[in-house]
């Protein structure tokens, strides 16, 4: 394992740049997952307040985390867009949008590669939306060229989704290509980032990104509650009266929080809502999104060439694997039980996932969260030494 790990610098408990020691001994195991994610003992600490969701203090708690959502999202034109958060998980976010934003004469043409982009076109078949599905499979990443086809073949198409980090294999999707492709025919676009943002830069602007995605529990690494949604104030504002429920009104949920200085419509997870404003102040300390990318990159750089010294193959080519999370299939090795791996990673201290598509055997490993080198490094050595062959 020396040459896995060679590079790495000693830990220090004060240096964010890459390394981190001091592993609070109530942590049972790390999550290598896409998210939940392993979260700072600081994000969660600051749950032990308890708040009222009528308080001032409070709302205005929400207002700043919805300023400093839409200036993470966009540098160049921050005045255009809004922040809107949403109780529940990140897919009540997406149908949020999808149930809100897509009126009842129009037409949203889905860009699947995986399971989350299958999950909006199911979202949209349940409200009757009209729907239009351009399947790309499992493995292969969403082409441009395809867009542009089924744009001319169906000029009715109002919205196009699309996800941009599909971490049913942990595949990134070209959102800029794709954006000019969509805006230049005048159509509405849905960007489900719910892995990607805050730990990739990106700029809503400048991609033109009508409505994006995400979640509190995933790169900006709080913990699980509450989703949002970036949207464009003047397509949002149009979108009065065409939610298809009550609770999942977007335009209601915005307007509400606009007249009541932060107010949620319906009770807010409170303590989620606090642990995510200590979450952006560690991604500010830690140098911004850039400084988490770079950091988030090193991990899956070591974690892929580590898995491939030790007989393993990754999923993805390098040109299309995000940073967030990498799938392997099986080794050729005789008798290998995933299960087996999962047991023996977590006594060691690791939680990863099992695989998600259908054409081939595989399992996944995230990299995300309060997750360093000398983690991945640690994760390696645990991997080496149960032996398979």
């Amino acid at each position: 394992m020396g040459d896995v790990t060679h590079g790495l610098a000693p830990a220090s408990g004060a240096d964010r740049s890459g390394t981190k020691e001091g592993r609070a001994p109530q942590r049972p195991y790390l999550l290598l997952t896409p998210g939940p994610l392993t979260t700072s003992d600081t994000v969660k600490e600051a749950m032990l307040r308890d708040w009222c969701t009528w308080d001032q203090d409070y709302n205005s708690l929400v207002q700043s985390i919805r300023g400093r959502l839409v200036r993470l999202a966009t540098a160049a034109s921050p005045d255009a867009y809004t922040a809107v958060p949403m109780q529940g998980s990140g897919s009540f976010s997406v149908e949020a949008v999808i149930g809100t934003a897509v009126p009842r004469e129009g037409k949203l043409l889905v860009l699947a590669n995986g399971a989350y982009g299958q999950r909006i076109a199911q979202m949209a078949r349940i409200y009757g939306i009209a729907l239009s599905v351009l399947d790309f499979g499992e493995t292969d990443r969403v082409e441009p060229e395809a867009v542009e086809r089924r744009l001319n073949e169906e000029p009715d198409i109002t919205h196009v989704a699309v996800v941009h980090c599909e971490t049913t294999t942990g595949m990134l999707n070209p959102i800029a290509e794709i954006s000019a492709i969509v805006k230049r025919r005048g159509k509405t676009y849905i960007v489900d980032a719910m892995s990607s943002f805050g730990g990739i830069p990106m700029d809503v602007h400048e991609l033109r990104i009508d409505y994006l995605i995400s979640s509190a529990n995933k790169c900006i690494q709080g913990v699980p509650g509450f989703g949002f949604v970036i949207a464009r104030v003047e397509a949002l504002a149009a979108c009065e009266g065409q939610a298809r429920s009550l609770s999942l009104d977007l335009h209601g949920q915005w307007a509400a929080m606009e007249a009541g200085g932060g107010k949620w419509r319906f009770t807010s997870p409170t303590h989620v809502v606090r642990a995510f404003d200590q979450a952006l102040r560690e991604l500010e300390q830690e140098g911004g999104v850039e400084a988490r990318y770079r950091r988030y990159q090193g991990n899956q750089q070591l974690l892929a060439d580590g898995m491939t010294m030790l007989g393993f193959c990754s999923l993805l080519k390098k040109d299309v694997q995000s940073p967030f999370i990498t799938a392997f299939y099986y080794p050729p090795v005789e008798g290998f039980s995933f299960q087996q791996l999962y047991d023996w990673l977590k006594e060691a201290g690791f939680v990863i996932y099992p695989g998600k598509i259908s054409a081939a055997d595989t399992f996944r490993i995230g990299n995300i969260g309060e997750v360093y080198r000398e983690d991945i490094a640690r994760l390696l050595q645990a991997i080496e030494d149960l032996r398979f062959w």
